[in-house]
């Protein structure tokens, strides 16, 4: 074996060890906004990819293997790398994924992993650790002391893969980019091990679609995306005279600039309770999880902070979605929302969260009794705290009644639970849009008794 030859398998290493790490991670990124990216939803994944990794290292020790053509089935298996790639992490295809499990009745975030895993993350991560085995043989063959070396690169390139995606290109590439170029580096790979006209040909007919489905042009004018990076995955889609804002798949904002109109529970929050407020003062308004920036839209006189994690919310709200520039009365601030709450010693007259986008997917971290403790400590006496989730209005699920729990441990008295639009307990899925209220104020609760009843004296007493 001569040196270009051992350095081509050592650059194959390489590229194996590179594609399959940001691959993971992109798989991982796209996955967190339907399943979440929680202890047991990574585990399922992470624990599929290795497992099926290491069946591949297993096989690819087989003795059948050393009479085969080796370059042969290193090309077929990148070109098969490159196209599972392209059907494992283009959002296009992911979102279709998720929407027929939804309409097939499947709505377990751990079920919808699982199959998600055996389709897309069993083949794939077979072949990587396939590779890696047949490489190493092939290197072996010149110098059965090579192992080190096979290893070292092979790791090298996971921990660039690694860095790269997460640091660099998801960021500041986007996403779909990042995506074109692990089946593009997957493709080069196949030509290396086999340099020939079809080889080439195959390349080129994977990029087309990779291209048709991932390019910037393509996702804005077919799925409305105006950013694809490491935190979201935002679009705006217009309706006749509505134009509606989502992120990662889901609507988050609704509104008219002809007549105003927005979602209904932030018209309700708008007129109950921030446009009532009594003039007398400067109020401060603190909402968690920005989404259109509709809450208080029209409101020039009190002063908001808007705390989202997504840095180009603000910039993408206001060219495509509201259509002019947010009011200068309006903060945006880049940050996690419990950070910011830890961060700060700032107290508000009105704090709205709105985190929770979904019945099926909610960030863990924000539904604990932990969180609340800690919104709960930014509120001025007298304030107000909304908290709005979609859960079930007769408490027909798990998640709704604890959630109902762990929101009366913390806010046990001065509590309000209010329905906005659809509202039928009697029905098998009554999911809807429910305000959690709070009103900081002092209470001493007690109770009436048959013993105790003071009531004529309490209707009078502040």
């Amino acid at each position: 074996m001569n040196k270009k030859l051992r350095a081509w398998l050592v650059f194959l290493i390489f590229l194996n060890g590179y594609v399959s790490l940001s691959l993971e991670l992109i798989v991982l990124r796209q996955l967190s906004f339907w399943v979440g990216s929680s202890a047991v939803i990574t585990s399922i994944i992470m624990g599929t990819f290795l497992g099926f990794m290491s069946l591949g290292y297993f096989l690819g020790e087989s003795k059948k293997i050393a009479g085969k053509n080796i370059r042969k089935i290193l090309c077929a298996s990148f070109i098969t790398i490159a196209i599972l790639a392209l059907l494992a992490a283009s959002f296009p295809l992911v979102l279709k994924y998720f929407v027929w499990m939804y309409q097939g009745g499947i709505t377990s975030s751990v079920i919808q992993t699982f199959i998600y895993s055996f389709i897309f993350l069993s083949v794939g991560p077979f072949l990587f650790g396939f590779n890696t085995t047949l490489l190493s043989r092939c290197l072996h063959r010149y110098n059965t002391n090579y192992t080190g070396n096979i290893l070292a690169w092979d790791t090298i390139g996971s921990v660039l893969g690694s860095l790269l995606t997460t640091l660099i290109l998801m960021p500041f590439v986007g996403v779909n980019n990042t995506v074109m170029l692990i089946v593009l580096l997957a493709s080069v790979a196949a030509i290396i091990t086999r340099p020939k006209w079809w080889t080439i040909l195959l390349g080129i007919l994977i990029m087309i679609p990779t291209i048709m489905i991932n390019n910037n042009t393509v996702q804005r004018d077919k799925y409305g995306i105006l950013v694809n990076n490491a935190n979201s995955t935002i679009s705006v889609l217009q309706n006749g005279d509505t134009r509606l804002l989502y992120m990662n798949g889901l609507p988050m904002s609704i509104y008219n600039p002809e007549n105003g109109t927005m979602a209904e529970y932030i018209d309700y929050i708008n007129r109950a309770f921030i446009y009532s407020l009594p003039p007398d003062r400067v109020h401060k308004i603190l909402v968690l999880g920005a989404g259109g920036f509709t809450a208080g839209l029209d409101d020039t006189y009190n002063e908001y902070t808007f705390v989202d994690i997504e840095y180009t919310l603000r910039d993408i709200t206001e060219k495509y979605f509201l259509g002019r520039p947010l009011t200068n009365n309006k903060r945006f601030v880049v940050q996690d929302a419990s950070q910011f709450l830890k961060n700060t010693d700032e107290k508000y007259d009105l704090i709205l969260v709105d985190v929770y986008s979904n019945s099926f997917q909610v960030p863990e971290g924000f539904i604990t009794a932990e969180f609340m403790q800690r919104v709960k400590s930014r509120i001025a006496d007298d304030g107000i705290l909304i908290m709005n989730v979609i859960a079930s209005i007769s408490f027909q699920d798990k998640y709704t009644q604890v959630f109902d729990n762990t929101f009366h441990t913390v806010f046990p008295y001065n509590t309000q639970r209010q329905v906005v639009g659809f509202m039928n307990p009697w029905v098998p899925n009554d999911v809807a849009n429910i305000m959690y209220i709070w009103y900081n104020r002092d209470n001493d609760g007690r109770i009436y008794t048959i013993n105790k009843t003071p009531v004529i004296y309490d209707r009078y007493a502040k």
